[in-house]
């Protein structure tokens, strides 16, 4: 079976789960996940996990995002985008690009964002944005979210393109009504491009059409975002102990109580993914890859 990365291109109107539905006919299984959900009218990096690779996601280092954003003031939706209804219509003041720039400035860093009624987080079990379309009364908390850069890429009259890099979680749409009530009047967003999702740049990404032309081309090995997981070497008869699940010794000195470990054979090949416990100076199994001995 194939596991690895691939950086795929999401194209706009599409879903996250039609390009997992597309994947799992070119690759011709089912076991495949994505890290960090695009809504339709995005495009740009999507990573896409295959095979046992799956089992990795929440260790990829595809936290920190980059987007291009392109918004419209005076206009406020009720998705904080161009595809929803109009619930808002306001005068525009005037804003210089040295005013915009000024702006921005005031959600630079750590900041307070409330996420838009129609995202996909869970609500007693139930998506926000399906309570959003039956009308139902809710509210989402706000969350603690990270700016870590954002500039202005262009402004003429009521529009403008923002690149914003952000923590994992951020609302884009929601950051531009946010600038929009900031500037005294609404904004939506009308476009948006994620062009880097921590090792992954859209320059590196390729279409469905390519991956269709040549699968295998573009798998990229299983552990290639997981350059912030700690890497230890152990011999083939303690890789061997641990998928057994049983514990094997290890110093440690420098680590922390229950730091993950990505784990190979003196051979370089990837084993799972382990825990260190210090009180015990061993190693634990936590997941790992059956068939790589």
């Amino acid at each position: 079976m194939i596991q690895g990365i691939v950086n795929v291109l999401k194209p706009t109107g599409m879903s996250s789960h039609d390009i997992i539905s597309q994947m799992r006919r070119i690759y011709q299984m089912k076991k495949i996940g994505h890290a960090g959900t695009l809504d339709p009218l995005a495009a740009g990096v999507l990573p896409v996990y295959l095979g046992q690779a799956t089992r990795l996601i929440e260790y990829g280092d595809s936290d920190t995002k980059t987007y291009h954003a392109e918004f419209l003031l005076g206009i406020a939706t009720d998705t904080e985008d161009i595809t929803g209804q109009v619930v808002d219509r306001k005068p525009v003041p005037a804003v210089s690009a040295v005013d915009m720039t000024a702006a921005l400035q005031h959600f630079m860093g750590p900041i307070k964002q409330t996420p838009s009624r129609y995202s996909a987080i869970s609500i007693h079990g139930v998506k926000a944005y399906k309570l959003a379309r039956s009308h139902q009364d809710f509210t989402l908390p706000e969350r603690d979210v990270t700016i870590h850069d954002i500039r202005l890429l262009s402004w003429q009259e009521r529009r403008g393109t923002l690149a914003v890099t952000c923590s994992k979680g951020t609302y884009v749409r929601s950051l531009v009504r946010d600038l929009g009530e900031y500037l005294g009047t609404c904004a939506c967003m009308s476009y948006l491009v994620r062009v880097q999702a921590g090792v992954f740049t859209i320059e590196d990404a390729a279409t469905l059409e390519e991956l269709t032309c040549d699968p295998l081309r573009y798998v990229l090995p299983a552990d290639a975002s997981m350059g912030a997981v700690r890497k230890v070497t152990l011999s083939r008869e303690n890789c061997l102990y641990l998928l057994q699940g049983r514990p094997v010794p290890f110093a440690g000195r420098q680590m922390t109580h229950g730091e993950i470990l990505r784990v190979y054979t003196d051979r370089g090949v990837l084993t799972g993914i382990a825990r260190f416990d210090k009180e015990h100076h061993v190693i634990r199994p936590h997941k790992m890859f059956a068939d790589s001995l």
